[in-house]
């Protein structure tokens, strides 16, 4: 874990809102959590960088800067683009920008707000809700849906029976043959309601390289799985099973999606984790959490099905069932987290997000 803030700055890390206290060229002297983690570096490494390098237009941040540590006006206001990432090339953010005077003219106190941040709380709210509506509809209608399939399978295998004409013994068994079908479906539908979840210590990493063997047995050529862990992430409480599963229904999805790409020798899925600080998940606010992101190279989730994609039955694929994120992503929510996803072709990152002891 990353070292603890200076005297004096600890209140920042409370916030949800990116926060750098810096000199009037730009030298960073301290960052919040919040900061850290959203440049996806620690708190050490940010410091004593220039903030200016981390905007796509840093003039504006300059003379907003001099001009609040020269007293010319106590504060400014203004919007600009971030540089995320490891490299400051990576990804722009588009934020608003507040630089206020401190207690010496030497620092100034630059505040952060991402744009976005709000409307992906909403966002992951409204998911929340209606995952668990649906989650309803799904377990009402599925026991609604067992009882008469039993009867149908009943009958037709006594239909079968008194059939004397061989060649209509055929239509007897499509009718078993897709009450099974249908009943196999329903299973699954029900499957993480059913088993009480067996909670111990579970370490994310060991969760990750599972899933790594396994798709690796079933992919051995044309495909790479990466690893890019933090091994400072503490264990935590959960379903180790569970979450095995929920982690290779999604990297199950990202390989057959990869297919093109495993072809011709060039599909890369990445396993990323990483510690976030001060995180929402629905309404509730966790100090840490965990961050695992399942990233691919392949074409993309197709736009139509964006924002449905954890729906039950919706798939971008041919013959998909459309289950496993359904499944994964109440996995994630029978511990407290959420799965989302953020998709453009060449890239496509499913983040689960858990809370932290």
């Amino acid at each position: 874990m990353n070292e603890h803030p200076p005297s004096g700055y600890e209140a920042f890390d409370l916030l949800a809102t990116m926060v750098a206290v810096v000199r009037p060229d730009g030298e960073c002297l301290f960052a919040n959590a919040a900061f850290e983690s959203v440049m996806r570096l620690s708190r050490r490494a940010v410091q004593g960088l220039n903030l200016f390098d981390w905007l796509a237009d840093a003039a504006r941040l300059r003379e907003t800067a001099a001009a609040v540590a020269g007293n010319a006006y106590s504060s400014g206001r203004f919007d600009a683009q971030l540089r995320c990432g490891a490299r400051p090339h990576e990804d722009l953010l588009p934020v608003q920008v507040i630089v206020s005077q401190t207690d010496s003219p030497e620092r100034v106190l630059v505040e952060l707000i991402e744009n976005a941040q709000q409307a992906r709380q909403d966002r992951e709210e409204r998911t929340l809700d209606q995952v668990q509506a649906t989650k309803e509809l799904i377990r009402n209608l599925a026991h609604e849906i067992k009882n008469p399939l039993g009867g149908i399978r009943g009958a037709a295998q006594l239909l079968a029976l008194e059939l004397n004409e061989p060649e209509l013994a055929e239509y007897t068994e499509v009718i078993v043959h897709e009450a099974d079908r249908l009943q196999s479906l329903v299973d699954r539908l029900l499957a993480p309601h059913r088993r009480a979840q067996v909670v111990g210590d579970v370490n994310i990493h060991e969760v990750c390289e599972r899933v790594r063997s396994l798709i690796l047995v079933e992919y051995p050529r044309g495909l790479q799985v990466l690893r890019d862990y933090d091994i400072s992430l503490p264990d935590f409480r959960g379903d180790r099973e569970q979450l095995i599963q929920a982690v290779l229904n999604i990297v199950q999805n990202a390989a057959q999606a990869l297919q093109a790409q495993i072809a011709e020798g060039s599909a890369v899925i990445t396993l990323q984790t990483r510690v976030a600080r001060q995180v929402t998940i629905g309404k509730q606010r966790w100090r840490l959490a965990l961050e695992l992101h399942i990233q691919d190279n392949g074409p993309g989730v197709p736009a139509e099905i964006r924002d449905r994609i954890f729906y039950p039955l919706v798939s971008g694929r041919d013959g998909g069932t459309g289950l496993g994120l359904t499944l994964a992503q109440t996995i994630a929510q029978q511990h407290q987290g959420m799965i989302d996803c953020d998709s453009e072709p060449g890239r496509t990152d499913f983040r689960i997000t858990l809370p932290l002891p």
